[in-house]
């Protein structure tokens, strides 16, 4: 339950300007301890008294009770603090892969992506994974190097796998110092003692690749051999802007070193709103869509993004944004998307945590919240004029949610109700899904592993008391055709008054992989009256929709009717929507039809031992090995593509060969043809189970 805290008329209202707002989102994999930093960057800043511990469940992010028990980050959370005149926004996330979709969200509001490493295991899978999300989508980014005062770290080796890893625009911007009980800066300090390396070598390393992308500044330090830090404070930006530099920085949350450090350098490094790479805004859809620039600018129309959603049962839908453009106002209207109807903005507020703060406004750089407004929706546009209409942010690229349950209520009548909840985890969670089988009458979810489905089953257990039972669901198999075909039908049904005829001719055609699919109206004449021509779509939609050989959905096709018949009297919607419909199976019979499967990356990460029974199970199950890479001393990510329906059981497998030692992820890639001894087989149990209807 979120708790809101500051009553109407005790609102506060923000007494800082853009240019002192940092926003950065903590990524990475999971247990480097970003929560526990989080903590400490509250406690340092005076946000609160002492650090919560994860350990105890009293964090100021984690206080989902799902998460309390798993002793993890479930969801991402925000909390703002102050630190030398700035205003931070910072952004918790998951580490573990399956609740990726929680932490790329969090990089639509952000202009700094700190990747958090743990010192003890190093480079891991979302490591690699968040700097190359951050990448793709410009974001500034530097790595926060965690736990260095653990046992048994290698910092040196660490810092030289990162550059081999990432490139060797990887610096370090400061060192450990004293066993690593302090952290001494190498940007704005030119010498100085440290555990490892050397502070003036930092401090060289670090200027010369700044000065690289100031040709006047270069000049100047190639004759002066060194330049003041304020000189610096462009080129940096520009060089964190165009990936020319990425910060390394070292911390231990634990015992606090370096925790000052990294907030100096948020307040006195990190870009503000104004500094950052633009928000990619486009205006117009599809081919048409334009690049649109919003400006920082607090006196413009406002324009904000809604990057996060949350359904609480108390408070009713929440939609957290982030600020691109204006100021947002208590008691204004504001519009989502190119709705025609605005809503009151009744309550704004800032977060921190659980808690809701209320304020009276938000500008440029501002990470807040409005609540009870239905119409928000995840990845919408909120602005306060119709000259903003048509304009989205360029969509993020999660992962396909490919693990699936099919699942059923204990208690009949309960039915309507799980859909309604399972919509609203869906509005949460852009990388949960519902799907609805009409052919196999099953609800099935879909989510990124086991573990992403076993909280999503819990809350819905817990928080929502429903009773569900939960079986393997059928692969999500597609139907395609594999040449051109023509099919006809005349539905034609006389009873004792009115009858019913319609005619149709069409052609389909396979259109390429993922493409989806076509529908084209060539009637000429009006053989069949255009007011009939939503009809034949409708029918042809039911019979994709529903599955031709196997019972599954058929895509990547172009459907063009191009002729037909109609009756003054007798022609009505129901007889072309069964013309349409018999027409095209008629068709699909005749074009080869084909079965997609589809087919996932697969990374495994495991000992060095079991990479050749890695390899023998990814061939073993119709798969390819696309390579392998040392993830650590004694890890190899072993890396691979494989149908879905092979990994029914691979966690458990993968757990009994390694031992529990090893991991893996998969991410849906494409659709592939399944052999045609499987597509036989799928095509028998379709027609045996039509036959016992």
């Amino acid at each position: 339950m979120l708790k809101f805290i500051m009553e109407k008329g005790e609102s506060i209202m923000p007494n800082y300007s853009t240019e002192a707002i940092r926003t950065a989102a903590l990524v990475g994999h999971g247990a480097t301890g970003k929560t526990t930093l989080t903590e400490a960057l509250l406690a340092r800043a005076g946000a609160i008294k002492t650090p919560g511990s994860v350990e105890r469940g009293n964090t100021v992010c984690d206080y989902d009770p799902l998460e309390r028990t798993y002793g993890h980050s479930l969801n991402s959370a925000l909390v703002n603090f102050a630190w030398r005149d700035t205003h931070v926004h910072l952004i918790d996330t998951p580490g573990y892969p399956d609740f990726a979709g929680q932490a790329i969200g969090a990089l639509a509001a952000v202009e700094t992506a700190l990747v958090v490493i743990n010192a003890q295991t190093g480079i891991e899978l979302n490591t690699r994974r968040m700097m190359k999300w951050a990448q793709a989508r410009r974001l500034c980014r530097m790595i926060v190097i965690n736990k260095i005062d653990a046992e048994n770290v290698n910092l040196p080796e660490l810092l030289s796998s990162i550059q081999q890893t990432f490139g060797k625009e990887c610096l370090p911007i400061n060192l450990p110092a004293h066993g690593g009980k302090e952290i001494v800066d190498c940007f704005f300090n030119p010498d100085g003692d440290s555990d490892f390396s050397s502070v003036k070598a930092a401090h060289a390393a670090l200027v010369d690749q700044v000065v690289e992308v100031d040709e006047a500044l270069m000049a100047i330090y190639l004759e002066q051999g060194e330049v003041n830090p304020e000189q610096l404070h462009a080129p940096f930006e520009k060089a964190l802007r165009e990936g020319h530099l990425i910060p390394v920085c070292f911390v231990s949350a634990r015992n606090g070193a370096g925790v000052p450090e990294l907030l100096d350098i948020l307040a006195l490094l990190a870009p503000n709103p104004t500094e950052g790479n633009p928000p990619p805004f486009l205006r117009g859809e599809g081919a048409d869509a334009a690049e649109f620039h919003a400006e920082p600018d607090p006196g413009k129309h406002v324009l904000a993004h809604v990057f996060k959603l949350i359904m609480d049962p108390y408070v009713g839908k929440l939609g957290i944004f982030r600020v691109h453009q204006g100021t947002v106002k208590r008691d204004s209207q504001l519009f989502v998307g190119n709705s025609t109807r605005p809503f009151k903005v009744a309550h704004l507020y800032l977060l921190q945590g659980k808690e809701y703060v209320e304020t009276d406004a938000l500008r440029p750089g501002d990470i807040g919240a409005v609540s009870k407004v239905e119409e928000i929706e995840f990845d919408a546009v909120l602005h306060d004029s119709h000259d903003e209409d048509h304009i989205h942010l360029r969509p993020l690229e999660f992962p396909a949610p490919m693990h699936g349950l099919a699942v059923e209520t204990r208690k009949k009548g309960d039915e309507q109700r799980l859909f309604e909840v399972l919509h609203k985890l869906e509005l949460e969670d852009p990388c949960f899904r519902m799907e609805r089988h009409p052919a196999t009458n099953e609800t099935v979810i879909r989510a990124l592993g086991e573990l992403h489905l076993r909280t999503k089953l819990e809350k819905l257990t817990q928080q929502y008391k429903l009773e569900l039972d939960t079986r393997p669901p059928r692969i999500a198999y597609r139907e395609t055709i594999s040449r051109k075909a023509e099919g006809h039908c005349r539905h034609k049904k006389q009873t004792g008054g009115a009858g019913q005829f319609g005619e149709v001719y069409l052609r389909i055609e396979p259109l390429p992989r993922g493409a989806g699919y076509e529908f084209v109206d060539q009637v000429k004449g009006g053989v069949i009256p255009t007011v009939f021509i939503p009809a034949v779509e409708k029918g042809v939609r039911m019979a994709l929709d529903s599955g031709v050989i196997a019972g599954y959905p058929v895509e990547d096709l172009r459907v063009t009717v191009y002729d037909g018949k109609s009756h003054a009297v007798d022609s009505k919607e129901i007889a072309f929507v069964s013309a349409g419909r018999k027409a095209v199976i008629d068709a699909f019979a005749k074009a080869a039809p084909i079965m997609l499967e589809p087919i996932v990356n697969i990374d495994i990460d495991a000992p060095e031992a079991y990479v050749g029974d890695m390899t023998s199970e990814i061939a073993s199950k119709r798969g390819q090995i696309t390579g392998t890479q040392q993830r650590s001393a004694d890890i190899i990510s072993t890396s691979g593509q494989v149908p879905l329906a092979e990994l029914a059981d691979f966690q458990n497998r993968l757990r009994s060969i390694t031992g529990g030692q090893g991991s893996y992820s998969v991410e849906f890639s494409h659709y592939a043809q399944v052999p045609a001894q499987m597509q036989q087989q799928l095509m028998s149990q379709f027609k045996a189970a039509r036959e016992e209807e």
